[in-house]
């Protein structure tokens, strides 16, 4: 599979020689009888380094869509839920559909979630579990832009802008309105979507560390142009206010010949991660390993930061050399794509609201305070932590029918008193 390399560059792509026309967006007449269209990711005065827009060359242009109608209830749901915000420690094991034939659309449950897509603030958590491809249907998200995390199964998103092809260990970013099919590559799929309502996801400063490291904007891909000139029927489900609306489509969306801009679909390879660590003592913050962010408040936290924590060196004189005990201001969930950690399956979840304590399990405990603090290559975990500073609310699916950890709280348990010992 092509791709174009870096996050934050303008591209431009053509599948037809001759397409793209020069010096200009919206020439009296198009190349091969194409319509132009402008797609704009952020307003229109955003400055220059944040402005996201795309002008698209396409078959049809998209007011072409039919007429909306609501679709009915689903389990992709949009905060906020009607149970309260818990000061909790959570765990769900993976999550797999008892449907014989569902997609990738169909297969997402919600399973929490803050703020709303009204104020484009906050973000809901949802699994997805798909045993078929998309037919005859696309989906296109005007609440927010989606991140995409498998943990089993290759997706192959068919987008406007192009094809990516997404594995186990790398993610995929979906902006706001952008509409695409999601195929299998493997015949099962698995993994999760983080929804972001807030400002666009974006590479975090990198302040005193220069200008390299943790994820560098080359490794990011982008697609080239395809598309799709297929008449037929076609349902667009289009998310919007928290809600899904259908239409019936008289030919494919997905029929983008050229395009040039600044706003596209990406995927990452979390081994392309540049991980950072103390060469002296005690384990640094979280924000080294700071992947992506959506900014929001400078001191009380982000909308929305994804962690990628990736194989590394462990290292630190005379320092406990997992994170220790904190209580922290943001909330903060986990995934678990590879290797251990604790006694979690792959595939699992932890969530953790804001001041809620949490930290190292009675045995890792015990066991670090008491070993010499050699270095330590860990060679095969892989896992996201993502966090926002917003309390969130977790649904009646997520407490009803996901594969919950009951016991989750109780590895503290056992932790001994040790004052005067």
């Amino acid at each position: 599979m092509a791709y174009q390399s870096g996050l934050g560059n303008e591209f431009e792509t053509e599948a037809l020689p001759g397409t793209l026309p020069l010096g200009q967006n919206s020439p009296q007449k198009v190349a091969h009888g194409l319509v132009s269209e402008l797609m704009s990711g952020t307003t229109f005065g955003a400055p220059r380094g944040l402005n996201r827009r795309s002008y698209l060359f396409r078959i049809r242009p998209s007011v072409q869509h039919g007429r909306f109608e609501q679709a009915g209830s689903t389990s992709f749901l949009t905060p906020p839920f009607t149970l309260p915000a818990a000061p909790l420690d959570y765990c769900w094991g993976p999550y797999k559909t008892s449907q014989a034939s569902v997609d990738f659309l169909d297969g997402l449950v919600t399973i929490f979630g803050t703020g709303s897509p009204l104020s484009q603030t906050g973000v809901a958590f949802h699994a997805y579990s798909a045993t078929a491809s998309m037919r005859d249907k696309v989906f296109g998200n005007a609440d927010g832009e989606m991140l995409i995390v498998p943990h089993v199964g290759g997706l192959h998103l068919v987008t406007e802008y192009g094809i990516l092809d997404v594995y186990v260990g790398e993610i995929a970013v979906i902006p706001r309105g952008i509409r695409f099919r999601v195929e299998l590559l493997d015949g099962y799929a698995g993994g999760f979507v983080c929804e972001n309502f807030g400002m666009p996801l974006r590479l975090p400063e990198l302040g005193l560390i220069g200008s390299n490291g943790l994820a560098n904007a080359t490794d990011f891909k982008i697609p080239v142009a395809a598309y799709e000139d297929h008449d037929g029927s076609v349902q667009w489900t289009h998310k919007f206010g928290g809600n899904l609306w259908n239409c019936q489509m008289d030919h494919s969306p997905l029929d983008v010949v050229a395009w040039r801009g600044s706003l596209y679909p990406y995927k990452y390879d979390l081994h392309r991660f540049v991980a950072m660590g103390t060469a002296t003592v005690d384990h640094p913050d979280p924000s080294i390993f700071c992947l992506l962010t959506s900014p929001s408040d400078p001191i009380l936290g982000p909308n929305f930061d994804v962690m990628a924590i990736t194989p590394r060196w462990v290292v630190g004189d005379h320092t406990f050399l997992a994170p220790g005990f904190h209580r922290n201001c943001v909330t903060e969930f986990l995934v678990l794509l590879q290797g251990k950690f604790g006694d979690l399956e792959l595939g699992s979840t932890t969530l953790t609201n804001g001041f809620t304590p949490h930290g190292p399990d009675a045995r890792t405990q015990g066991a670090l305070r008491e070993t010499s603090p050699s270095p330590v290559k860990l060679d095969d975990q892989l896992m996201l932590l993502f966090e926002t500073r917003f309390p969130v609310q977790v649904t009646h699916f997520a407490r009803s029918t996901m594969p919950v950890v009951e016991d989750y709280a109780s590895q503290w348990d056992a932790i001994p008193k040790r004052f005067g010992t």
